[in-house]
């Protein structure tokens, strides 16, 4: 059974942008290109460094290995398979008690009343419900990153196809963003470090000043219409030290904390933890919560958590300019330094999976993308 407070479609504020880790993670669960309207394969990555260098970054050819898909379609695609799969889904019905017992736990369900299950598997976001029922985690947390995003519409400069990584010195280890869309749209905006000094009204004035930079005004073109009001949304990225699992439930996505730290996205992330919980509650059985909980804790430790701390890493790097140019400057030089960045900025293998013989594989840097079978490739733009 699915339950979601939320009522499908709806809007989920979100860049819309999907890794290669998304990409395949849907597509071990059935979904095509076909079932989400607007989809968008693309085929490269320019991005520009603070000097204002700028290089295009080819993604391989071989199946589709980034893609922009907007979540109000994503997402009501990704349920319908749910229901194709024989869940019972009910949208617009919020959780508002829970209780564990040894055997089974209890939810109490607007609409619905008492659901007793044997496990709960909570994916329900930054500012999870089932974490504040059960008291688990930190109150008033606020997230890792700010992130602010608005769609587009008349993209008449390169946008329109592109999809563009700024690297702006006042971002910094953050970033701007336009993702393209069919029909000369696009889903622009940027992700920030939060810090002390970044405050709302300050971040209202970063948003208003974006569109004002002479390389996102001319990447964008003269006719762009905003669409609606922009949305801004937390993402939490501390997997190396979220709790991960109570009693009878596992957390999955932004409820365990598992965007990653170095980019801010969270899709593939929360996709593969959805994946593990559920392999765990499998491999465990209705009679074990305590090997479930191992089980999907060992899992999260092993895909995620030594990436995690390297990302951090890198991120420290990445908050100064030097460090950007410089990152920017290797691209530019170097086509099999750009062939691997794009393998690995689109999470296609773990950014420490050399470090980690066990999950090494004869493919290592060389698997096709998603789709490949489905012919996916053609419409990429970019």
């Amino acid at each position: 059974m699915i339950v979601d407070k939320a009522r499908f479609p709806r809007d989920k504020c979100c860049g819309d942008g999907l890794t290669t880790l998304a990409l395949r993670e849907l597509e071990a669960l059935g979904l095509t290109p076909s079932m989400v309207p607007t989809w968008n394969s693309v085929d490269a990555a320019w991005l520009r460094s603070p000097s204002a260098r700028e290089v295009r970054v080819a993604l391989p050819a071989d199946g589709v290995f980034a893609a922009v898909a907007p979540r109000r379609e994503l997402d009501t695609a990704v349920l319908q398979l749910a229901r194709d799969a024989g869940a019972a889904v009910h949208d617009g019905h919020g959780l508002t008690a829970l209780r564990q017992f040894d055997g089974h736990i209890d939810a109490e369900v607007e609409g619905l009343g008492t659901v007793a299950a044997r496990y709960l598997i909570a994916a329900d976001g930054m500012w999870s419900t089932t974490r504040k029922l059960l008291q688990v985690g930190d109150r008033g947390r606020l997230g890792e990153w700010h992130a602010a995003r608005q769609y587009a519409r008349n993209i008449t400069g390169p946008a329109a196809e592109r999809l563009y990584v700024w690297f702006e010195p006042d971002l910094l280890p953050g970033y701007a963003w336009s993702f393209p869309l069919p029909g000369q749209r696009a889903n622009v905006g940027f992700c920030v470090l939060r810090n002390g000094e970044r405050k709302g009204h300050a971040m209202n004035q970063l948003w208003a000043d974006l569109f004002r930079r002479p390389h996102i005004a001319e990447a964008l073109g003269d006719d762009v219409v905003l669409e609606g009001r922009h949305s801004a949304w937390p993402i939490p990225a501390g997997i190396d030290r979220a709790t991960l699992s109570r009693d009878r439930t596992l957390f999955a996505g932004d409820a365990a904390q598992a965007a990653d730290v170095l980019t801010g996205e969270g899709i593939g992330q929360a996709l593969l933890t959805g994946r593990l919980a559920a392999e765990a509650l499998l491999s465990a059985g209705a009679s074990q919560p305590g090997a479930a909980r191992r089980h999907y804790e060992l899992a999260v430790r092993h895909h995620l958590v030594a990436d995690h701390r390297l990302s951090m890493l890198l991120s420290r790097a990445l908050s100064h300019e030097r460090g950007a140019r410089a990152g920017v400057r290797l691209l530019a030089g170097s086509e099999s330094a750009r062939r691997c960045f794009a393998r690995w900025m689109f999470e296609d293998e773990p950014r420490t999976v050399m470090f980690t013989p066990s999950r090494w594989h004869r493919a290592f840097f060389r698997r096709p993308g998603a789709f490949r079978a489905q012919g996916a490739t053609d419409d990429r733009s970019g």
